[in-house]
């Protein structure tokens, strides 16, 4: 049994009348603000996409989340007023602050950062302690080793121990695979919990060369899923890595393995965890993206409540999805550190009779580092300090990355492609990871690399023609509004320097993109071949890293480009997943 229509009536008026978002004010006391009530018999407490961010950080929610089809006007495409209203959040909050990007730069003096591993760490200790050892569970979604120059050195070292230290128990992967097979391997020996993944297994000749696996008979790589008994009760927790990899990374990093949503797969696991196991609940650790888990959660049938990332969308309420077996609860709880999700579930035999989840926001200034996980992130950064503090130069303006279209960071970084390689046309990834950097504040080296710091950052410049580069945008468009969700990959528009273009989102594939213009305002020629440079290509590049590049461009001093990116839109006047707060 699982959670039934009827059951969760109660349940879900539960989830929202609990769901009150901490009002913080400075000098406001951390125990009124971090005490939850007390509630069931069971509490899960899970992080997502931290990014390797072990220092608490500013990152500005996007103003700019469309979406489109069934997803237009749904959560997660909400950004700025219209997300607040459809939470009930006061805009001048610091939730408003935690959750969008509402005056986020007045609000960034008045709350300061979020999240940080040692502060982390004292907010979980309290949330366990709160209930019980026994009675909790604490799981990482993924995206946990990569997203810092510290992290891309140690190859996701320093984030194991982090992850010891803080008492991770189990968790699934995405970033974490473009490392490659031997250190993903080597780093996964010294994990102290599981890495659970059900949906990767061995090609066909790795299989016939008895390629290591955790089951060669069905040749599935990792352990599906765990069942762990948490407050008397038994909960299988079941693994879904990021289904694209193979795709969205560069191949050679994972040759023998192939990847893949597989529902038919899951709904066997969730199957055997219910009718052999006799489990009370079924939950889904998923790097799946959120629009890609709702539609999961309504063809799978026996998941109570999907824990999300990917997509990096901080959703206060869980969603309710009914299927053909009941309903299953879809969150997503944000990214680099700044939020935890608290679930804490009321298990009966064989069900779950009530829920509550809050989406709390990891105010730093309200936390006391824990000294231990202080310790241990100083004692991993020393060596490489004094090499990545030096001031490259100040901000000239507000530096963000995320957003469907366009960031500052991203303007940077093609600013830089084009300067310093000499091109015309500049092409930078759109990733939904990266910080954020005040007005006035010094960029240094360690900046940078939290915006570019991954596992093949070699620039290049090649020559394309016209509508090969228009081919590239229409393709990477196509994954970013494709209205079936499964044929999204996650990620953001690529950012362009030196051209314009004008997108209509809600298009069918191929005629999303129109009346693209270089700099100097004449139109892009399909057949004509223009030098092109980018970073982070699939393909084995033999350049400069992205980050000597962006770097070399800042300490020139070159007069910073002002101005707007050249994206104009289509056919989304009144979709509340774009606004012009922040």
């Amino acid at each position: 049994m699982r959670i039934r229509r009827r059951d969760f009536l109660k349940a879900s008026v539960a989830a929202t009348l609990t769901a009150g978002l901490p009002r913080l004010a400075r000098g406001a006391d951390t125990a009124s603000v971090y005490d939850l009530e007390r509630f069931g018999n069971a509490r899960i407490l899970h992080i997502t996409d931290t990014h390797a961010q072990l220092r608490p950080v500013l990152f500005r929610e996007p103003s700019v989340n469309i979406g489109v089809g069934a997803m237009a006007g749904q959560p997660p495409h909400l950004v700025g007023k219209a997300f607040l209203d459809r939470f009930g959040i006061r805009p001048d909050s610091a939730d408003a602050y935690a959750f969008t990007c509402v005056e986020f730069e007045k609000a960034a003096a008045r709350f300061g950062r979020l999240g940080g591993f040692a502060h982390l760490k004292t907010l979980i200790d309290k949330l366990r302690a709160d209930v019980g050892e026994r009675r909790t569970l604490l799981l990482d979604g993924g995206d946990l080793w990569q997203g810092t120059g510290l992290a891309n050195a140690m190859k996701g070292a320093d984030m194991v121990e982090a992850a010891n230290l803080l008492g991770i128990e189990a968790m699934t992967g995405h970033w974490e695979f473009t490392y490659g097979e031997e250190v993903l391997r080597d780093n996964l020996a010294r994990f102290k919990g599981e890495f659970l993944a059900q949906n990767v297994f061995l090609t066909e000749e790795a299989a016939f060369n008895d390629a290591k696996a955790f089951d060669p008979a069905s040749g599935r790589v990792f352990k599906p899923s765990i069942v762990k008994e948490i407050g008397g009760h038994r909960v299988a927790i079941i693994g879904q890595a990021f289904p694209y990899v193979p795709i969205a990374h560069p191949k050679r990093f994972t040759p023998d393995w192939t990847f893949g949503i597989r529902d038919e797969e899951l709904q066997k696991l969730v199957d055997g965890h219910r009718n052999n196991d006799k489990v009370d609940a079924v939950i889904l650790l998923s790097h799946n993206g959120m629009d890609v888990d709702l539609k999961l959660a309504s063809r799978v049938t026996g998941i109570d409540i999907i824990l999300g990332g990917h997509t990096h969308d901080a959703i206060p309420l869980p969603i309710t999805v009914t299927n053909a077996g009941g309903v299953t609860l879809v969150t997503n709880a944000g990214s680099n550190g700044k939020f935890i999700g608290v679930l804490d579930l009321d298990l009966a035999k064989g069900r779950v009779a009530n829920v509550r989840y809050r989406l709390l926001p990891v105010f730093a200034e309200l936390l006391k580092p824990e000294p231990a996980m202080q310790t241990l992130i100083d004692k991993m950064r020393q060596p490489y300090v004094d090499d990545w503090d030096d001031k490259l130069a100040a901000a000239d303006r507000l530096l963000y990355r995320r957003g469907n279209f366009s960031g500052t960071v991203d303007q940077l970084i093609c600013d830089a492609l084009l300067s310093e390689l000499d091109a015309e046309i500049a092409l930078s990834p759109g990733f939904r990871w990266g910080l954020t950097t005040l007005a006035g504040q010094p960029v240094t080296m360690e900046d940078v690399l939290s915006e570019t710091a991954i596992t093949y950052p070699q620039t290049y410049v090649a020559t394309m023609t016209g509508g090969q580069i228009r081919d590239v945008l229409e393709d990477v468009c196509d994954n970013l509004f494709n209205a079936d969700p499964y044929y999204q990959q996650g990620g953001d528009m690529v950012r362009v320097g030196g051209l314009a273009y004008t997108c209509t989102p809600g298009e069918s594939v191929g005629k999303r993109i129109s009346e693209l213009k270089l700099s100097n305002g004449k139109h892009l020629e399909a057949g004509k071949s223009y030098k092109v440079a980018g970073w982070a290509s699939v393909n084995q590049q033999s350049g400069a890293p992205v980050w000597d590049v962006v770097a070399k461009h800042l300490r020139a001093g070159r007069p910073p480009n002002r101005d707007a990116p050249g994206v104009t839109l289509k056919g989304v006047d009144d979709n509340p997943g774009i606004t012009r707060l922040g």
